[in-house]
């Protein structure tokens, strides 16, 4: 195992993984352009580019914690268009297409009806990454506002708010490759993702998810600007 800049571990499972995503998506779609955590850009034409994680939560892998999975999304002319998310460890897996709906393990899933953050279970990623951003003191108000909160992070957050089991995840700190296939998946399950400006993007640095109801309120107490929908 490596180190990166960040100080973030990269293992052979990392680089071996994106390795194989890579050569398929070059045997069935040798045009396409991709991008992804370990290796970076490869050019292509015709408005497509795949987007890559090939671990995401490799802390947790090198740990042995099971909670980590591979990301895939498909970007087609400026939109995200399919997600998947596999988490083997887990023995589960989730994937959307646009208009299509959104699965867990075959099932279409559907976010929570919760309307009132007094009700809903929020799930976070980082506490220090709050603070280094500035976001400490309104993270901890939007905890207090929540019926219940659990640091489950990375992946895992976003997924359960497209399945319902949690309302709201907020993370300080990511990269495209982090969320662009969750992106997907949430929306198509019903629900709302932006950064914590407000902005719907998987580039913006930071990622909120929830269920939708109460994603006007969270972006209030982050003190983010009124953004339309």
């Amino acid at each position: 195992m490596t180190t990166k800049p960040d100080l973030s571990p990269v293992s052979d499972a990392d680089r071996a993984a994106e390795a194989a995503i890579r050569a398929r998506v070059h045997e069935a779609r040798g045009g396409d352009a991709i991008v992804g955590e370990e290796f970076g850009a490869s050019a292509g034409g015709g408005g497509r580019r795949w987007i890559v994680d090939p671990i995401d939560g490799t802390k947790n892998f090198v740990r042995r914690i099971p909670v980590w999975a591979s990301l895939i999304a498909l970007e087609r002319d400026g939109e995200m268009a399919v997600g998947v998310v596999s988490a083997p460890a887990l023995g589960r897996r989730w994937w959307a297409a646009r208009g299509q709906g959104a699965f867990a393990d075959g099932d279409a899933i559907r976010v929570s009806a919760i309307g009132d953050l007094g009700d809903a279970m929020l799930s976070y990623d980082s506490w220090v990454g709050f603070e280094r951003w500035g976001l400490g003191e309104a993270a901890r108000v939007l905890e207090r506002r929540c019926w219940r909160s659990r640091g489950l992070g990375d992946f895992w957050s976003h997924v359960l708010v497209a399945e319902g089991a949690v309302d709201v995840a907020l993370e300080p700190e990511v990269s495209l490759w982090d969320v662009a296939a969750l992106l997907v998946i949430v929306e198509e399950a019903g629900g709302r993702f932006t950064d914590a400006l407000g902005r719907r993007t998987a580039d913006g640095g930071s990622a909120l998810s929830t269920n939708g109801l109460v994603h006007d309120d969270v972006l209030a107490i982050l003190g983010a600007p009124s953004q339309p929908r």
